[in-house]
């Protein structure tokens, strides 16, 4: 006898099987989304000092620093939105964040020590603020749907720190790292 699922699945062209240990509802998708972005969060605590060691603004230092601080909080957070769940903290590889610190790190390789570079890791920052962004939004969301409204608030409470990271960043390369990388193309 077929489950829903494999007649759901059967016949449709394009239609990617899911695996044996596939979320079938919002709970399981919602706890996955949280192992996802716990392992995000501790890969970054290792990122976050490279990226820093290697900047040369003062300005972007100090942000990378603070967000660094905050990183640790968030980590905090989600083992509390655990805890709140019923769940143990368990972190899943994230290959979003993987990739997108990886192209950090490449970024590092590809250009030299200056205001370049600082305008690369910007980059590379904010892309993965902006994946910290949709994800907390989503995870705030399933969790408010879910009626984890107390998770829900935690998860709130991070997606702001990311939203406040994101322009923290853009005042800096906008106000100078970005002008001064491209006084390097005139000279």
């Amino acid at each position: 006898m077929k489950t829903e699922k494999q007649k759901k699945e059967e016949g449709k062209e394009g239609v990617v099987k899911a695996k044996s240990n596939a979320a079938e509802g919002l709970t399981e998708l919602f706890e996955d989304g949280l192992k996802d972005i716990y392992w995000a969060e501790k890969a970054l605590t290792k990122a976050l000092p490279k990226m820093a060691k290697n900047a040369t603004s003062k300005k972007l230092i100090d942000a990378i620093n603070s967000h660094l601080k905050e990183t640790e909080g968030h980590i905090s957070h989600l083992e509390k939105v655990f805890d709140l769940i019923g769940k143990k903290a368990v972190a899943k590889k994230c290959d979003a964040m993987d990739g997108l610190i990886k192209e950090g790190e490449s970024i590092l390789e590809e250009t030299e020590l200056g205001v370049v570079r600082d305008a690369g890791i910007i980059a590379a920052s904010q892309k993965i603020e902006h994946y910290e962004i949709a994800t907390y939004g989503t995870l705030r969301q399933f969790a408010e749907t879910l009626g984890h409204t107390k998770a829900a608030k935690l998860l709130a409470e991070v997606l702001e720190q990311e939203k406040a990271a994101d322009v923290k960043l853009t005042v800096i390369a906008v106000d100078a790292v970005n002008i001064q990388a491209a006084e390097e193309d005139e000279d």
